[in-house]
């Protein structure tokens, strides 16, 4: 990505992007692997980035309803907000961005997004796509094709901002480039997309034409 490159539109994933909710998560899905004898330890990374049903139907376990158990999921995660907290210096960056040229782009179900958002204080943008707006969700590209189309620009003009796996490939097959927020990485990212460890210090240059490049 060229350095002084410009956009219509920034999209931002959620959870590990602009917040910060993996411990809640991962109190909450422990209990449901431990529930149900999965193991642990090689489960908790594989569920960040991704809805809660697709997450539950990988694991291919018997008599599971995997709608009703993410309903669950998600009435914990509600209720469960304790230690979430921004992304250092996200807020002052989307305040630093024209109101109608930036969404979040989320796994989350709406009311668990908004809850998280609430508690990060991450305010609400105009446009959000969340899990009940796609049938599929990341890795297919359809939820960053649908926010830009919803800021009514197409996804070449826009810049995703993610930290999963799941959503760098959503944002990049949708034809968006990408910057990737390490700020909740425990380890070393292996990508070819831009790093930023978190959005302190990152400034936007709006021109003339509405067109934004981060300085």
């Amino acid at each position: 990505m060229p350095a002084n490159h410009s956009y219509r539109a920034f999209l931002f994933d959620m959870d590990g992007t602009l917040l910060n909710s993996i411990a809640a998560a991962e109190r909450i899905w422990t209990r449901w692997a431990m529930r149900h004898g999965v193991d642990v330890a090689t489960f908790l990374p594989t569920i960040h980035g991704v809805r809660a049903i697709d997450t539950i139907a990988r694991q291919h376990l018997p008599g599971v309803d995997a709608q009703a158990e993410s309903e669950q999921i998600t009435r914990e995660e509600i209720e469960d907000v304790e230690g979430v907290v921004q992304v250092p210096g996200a807020l002052a960056f989307l305040k630093s961005l024209p109101p109608t040229q930036w969404a979040i782009v989320t796994s989350a179900p709406m009311a668990l997004a908004l809850r998280r958002m609430e508690a990060a204080g991450i305010p609400r943008p105009g446009v959000m796509v969340t899990a009940e707006d796609v049938s599929d969700g990341k890795p297919n590209p359809a939820c960053y094709r649908l926010a830009a189309e919803r800021l009514q620009v197409t996804p070449q003009e826009c810049l995703v901002f993610e930290d999963a796996d799941a959503g760098i490939k959503a944002g990049e097959a949708a034809g968006a480039d990408v910057r990737v927020v390490t700020a909740t990485h425990m380890h070393p990212v292996d990508t070819h997309h831009p790093l930023i460890k978190d959005y302190r210090g990152l400034a936007v240059e709006v021109n003339e034409a509405g067109l934004m490049r981060i300085l």
